[in-house]
């Protein structure tokens, strides 16, 4: 279905002349998308353990399929924003059912509804999306070698593409050169460590290199298989999927990168690319995780979860610009993830996959935030932003930590909500991110690991500094931005028509009707309470995830 909805979007670039036709084509691949979904939901009551497809090539099972469905509804999230307008004009007048059903409501809205916005005239945007999402379902279920390396390279390209697809911005065009030459880069270790594994095993079937590797204490093949080898070929190999996660200490270009792509891109880019890449080392970790070795290569992601615990904490305390503070919030997040794939038990990995869902939504609602409260200063000036002459604020608006000083007098409920993701984030009790917190520190423990659970809840501690900076600026301060006086005067005109475009009434409105648009109003809406009120809903998601870890030991 993916393929088909690439196929017609490609044709439909080809043939179409409006660029601003962007909306239906992010429309369409929403379609594709839910359709995607019901095609895996009908898979899950098929497959049990999972079975292998196109020679082994393919490996499906529950885990693959429903990450599968959880990445296909992040993404439709994310393509909301450029499938529908981000402001519209609410009036009572218009509010009643009969009017919402049956007539329409027309105005002057092209400067409110800002049609003419770079994001909404970018026709490429969906079918690069879709081709990020094909790799990353590819390399979610990949089962070989040469696989691998095609799907991260599938999902890769994409991803250099999209952080440069606003072509008038110069940021954005930095920041996409950097993410090419560092993924160019990691590309070279996974490539050298698939060549030393092929060198060594004599096969690029995953499989095949599972069994070796639990075989590999037999004397009967130590003549010509050397069991450090396979250590040092998976270290390598992992360290290439560590530089793309940007995990400390290969976390350089993180903060660049997204502070640099326009917001609606960093929210893609910060989420999507990350989920395939966790789970396809879940699967790389518990099959070559053995006890045959004093050392396991799996030490260099207990190493890289300590700095990335440190690095993402210090380091962010220092930053004023919001997009690097929540690049290195992400490095310290990866920490985490990093702790519960390494400890590899039956409660780490239940850990691991509810912190990858729960941190995900978290991620994708702040962001979504953050374009949203960007797109509602429509009606507002801020003298000090004028002065601080922000490059590229068109494509993002908000761009530093100042600019949400005293929001909450402006929209109360969005500030709210900005808060409640924030308290997530830093951990604190019932939100669902201290239960993501508490399980990943819990199974650590359980497994020895007191060492680098302290220091993940200092870093938990310290890290709330900068994270209620953001809280102390939106709620304490008055506000910096005043509303903009050429528009406090302004009259809307507009007028409601029934079917047979007969005016009905005559509505007149002004700035204080300009609201969010309900999409986007009601993904936040529904993110946000999840994240409250986990606690009351908590039972299926942790039973899908013992589920899921009962059906990957079972194998």
């Amino acid at each position: 279905m993916i393929m088909l909805t690439i196929l017609f979007l490609l044709v439909s670039n080809a043939v179409v002349s409006r660029r601003d036709l962007s909306l239906l084509f992010n429309r369409v691949a929403i379609i594709g998308l839910i359709y995607c979904i019901l095609q895996d939901f009908t898979s899950l009551s098929v497959i049990n353990k999972g079975i292998g497809l196109h020679g082994g090539l393919v490996y499906i099972s529950s885990i693959t399929q429903v990450f599968h469905i959880f990445i296909f509804i992040l993404s439709i999230l994310i393509l909301q924003l450029t499938g529908f307008h981000y402001r519209k004009l609410w009036t009572s007048e218009y509010a009643s059912l009969k009017d919402l059903l049956f007539n329409s409501f027309y105005y002057y809205r092209t400067k409110i509804v800002n049609k003419m916005g770079e994001q909404f005239k970018i026709i490429e945007y969906p079918l690069i999306l879709l081709f990020i999402i094909t790799g990353a379902c590819l390399l979610i279920s990949t089962n070989d070698l040469v696989s691998i390396f095609l799907s991260i390279e599938l999902q890769s390209y994409g991803l250099y593409l999209l952080s440069t697809i606003y072509r008038n911005s110069e940021l954005s065009t930095i920041g996409g050169l950097i993410y090419f030459l560092i993924g160019g880069l990691s590309s070279c270790f996974i490539l050298l460590g698939t060549s030393l594994l092929y060198a060594n095993s004599g096969t690029s079937s995953l499989d095949a290199i599972y069994i070796i590797n639990n075989i590999s204490d037999m004397t009967a093949i130590n003549s010509w298989y050397k069991p450090y080898y396979i250590n040092f070929s998976l270290l390598i190999f992992s360290l290439g999927f560590l530089v793309k996660i940007g995990a400390a200490p290969f976390h350089f270009w993180s903060p660049d990168v997204y502070d640099a792509i326009p917001t609606v891109v960093t929210a893609f880019v910060a989420i999507i690319a990350k989920i395939s890449i966790f789970i396809f080392l879940l699967q790389l970790v518990y099959y070559t995780n053995n006890n045959f070795f004093e050392i396991s290569w799996t030490f260099s992601l207990i190493m890289s979860s300590f700095l990335s615990l440190i690095v993402g904490t210090v380091v962010g305390l220092t930053q004023f610009r919001i997009k690097r503070l929540l690049a290195y919030s992400t490095i310290s997040h990866v920490g985490f993830i990093l702790l519960a794939l390494s400890v590899s038990s039956i409660e780490s990995i239940q850990a691991f996959i509810f912190y990858i869902v729960q941190y995900s939504i978290s991620n994708l609602n702040i962001f979504i935030i953050l374009i949203a409260i960007g797109y509602s200063f429509y009606s507002y000036i801020n003298d000090n932003v004028e002065k601080d002459n922000l490059i590229d604020r068109n494509n993002s608006p908000i761009q530093l930590v100042s600019q949400l000083k005293g929001f909450f007098y402006i929209n109360p409920f969005l500030a709210i909500s900005l808060a409640i993701t924030i308290f997530s984030f830093v951990g604190i009790p019932p939100l669902i991110g201290f239960f993501g917190k508490q399980m990943v520190l819990s199974a650590a423990l359980d497994k020895g690991y007191v060492f680098i659970v302290l220091i993940a809840i200092f870093t938990s501690v310290i890290g709330g500094v900068y994270y209620l900076n953001i809280v102390k600026e939106t709620f304490f301060y008055k506000p910096a931005s005043i509303i903009n006086p050429s528009i406090k005067e302004f009259n809307i005109l507009g007028s409601v028509r029934d079917t047979s475009d007969k005016e009905i009434k005559k509505i007149s409105a002004n700035y204080t009707n300009i609201v969010l648009s309900s999409p986007i109003a009601f993904t936040i809406s529904v993110i946000t309470l999840i994240i409250l009120l986990f606690i009351f809903i908590n039972n299926e998601w942790l039973s899908m995830g013992t589920i899921l870890v009962q059906i990957l030991f079972e194998n």
